[in-house]
């Protein structure tokens, strides 16, 4: 199977399989951030989740060879990684996974407030043009009822007006 570059984690180039799942190996990341292969991939087959997606594949390393490596699909790999904890990984990797897991935070953050904030934002919107709508029905009440009280008030006048009969008191 065909892999390609996909990302550089602490410099190390992360291959994917180039067919439509895009697996993943976790041994190279693993090894750039200088933590337990073994270790996580133990983690992997025990998360309840990630278990489901985890395989072995034959993939292409670096080196153009053909190796047996446990893998998870790219759109997976994110969340995984999102599991690491900064203290375990070595010194000069340790900011990039802080800073890795906040942006995490940020992402998740804004997907539910985002969408939370947006239906707040709406609703609140609605709530003013109903408002509006009340505030402009009302007035159309008055405006009706004026306009036909003053079309009484003139229809009144017309009739007197046209009334041939003089009035001496």
């Amino acid at each position: 199977m065909e892999t390609k570059t996909i990302a550089r984690v602490n410099n190390v180039a992360i291959l994917a399989g180039n067919d439509s799942e895009k697996l993943v190996p976790i041994k190279p990341i693993c090894e750039a951030l200088g933590i337990d292969r073994k270790a996580q991939q133990d983690k992997i087959r025990e998360d309840e989740f990630l278990s489901s997606v985890g395989v072995l594949s034959t993939l292409t390393g670096a080196d153009g060879k053909q190796y047996e490596m446990f893998c998870l699909p790219f759109e997976f790999i994110f969340g995984w990684l999102f599991t690491i904890n900064p203290k375990n990984v070595k010194e000069e990797a340790q900011e990039a996974v802080r800073q890795y897991r906040i942006e995490c935070y940020r992402v998740l953050y804004n997907h539910f407030f985002g969408n939370l904030k947006k239906q707040i934002e709406q609703n609140d919107k609605e709530i003013r043009l109903l408002e509006e709508i009340t505030e402009l029905s009302q007035q159309k009440t008055s405006i009706l009822s004026s306009l036909s009280e003053k079309k009484r008030l003139l229809e009144k006048l017309r009739e007197e007006r046209l009334k041939n009969e003089p009035e001496l008191f």
